[in-house]
């Protein structure tokens, strides 16, 4: 029942999460998360994996990135302001008019200002750590903690040590374990 169940029993352990560095490059946090996130071996990509990946320093949580970050950083057009979105959107529509795609800056390159950015360091772009829970809290706490923070996942600690990550995705499936019960 959702009510009893803790945190514990239905976290992800931390060695089954995917976690990085702060000093290492984006790519490496990238190649890291592809890894857990499709199963490449099999040539599928089931989206079970997990959407983010704790930053670490000195074995403690310092941040955390996700996909639209990592996004954000690797294609940096697509964070800019309205201005910027309606020019770029007026020039890649006067070359589409004109059959002339290929002649567009915005695409010529693109595969290495992707290779490029993918360069940068993770400490340098993670987000801010908003909220932990404790692994024997009950589910209903981390969901109050989840929303309150607008978050996604939480660290789950047992006192000093990190055990675990709670994602929302984990908390949707036990409330929708009701339904079954």
């Amino acid at each position: 029942m959702f009510i009893r169940k803790k945190v514990r029993d239905v976290m992800v352990p931390i060695k089954e999460y995917t976690c990085t560095c702060e000093d290492c490059t984006l790519a490496d946090a990238i190649l890291d998360m592809r890894k857990v996130y499709c199963q490449v071996e099999t040539g599928k990509c089931t989206e079970a994996g997990h959407r983010t990946s704790l930053v670490l320093k000195d074995g403690k949580v310092v941040g955390i990135i996700d996909f639209m970050t990592i996004l954000k950083v690797l294609i940096p057009e697509i964070s800019g302001g309205l201005s910027q979105k309606l020019e770029a959107l007026s020039v890649s529509v006067a070359f589409a008019e004109a059959g002339a795609q290929d002649l567009d800056e915005r695409n010529a390159h693109f595969r290495e200002r992707v290779l490029s950015n993918a360069q940068v360091r993770v400490g340098n772009i993670m987000l801010k750590l908003r909220g932990t829970v404790e692994a024997d809290a009950y589910l209903i706490d981390a969901l109050k903690t989840l929303a309150k923070n607008k978050v996604t996942v939480l660290p789950v600690y047992e006192g000093e040590e990190l055990v675990g990550v709670l994602r929302d995705s984990d908390l949707f499936l036990a409330a929708a374990g009701i339904l079954t019960e």
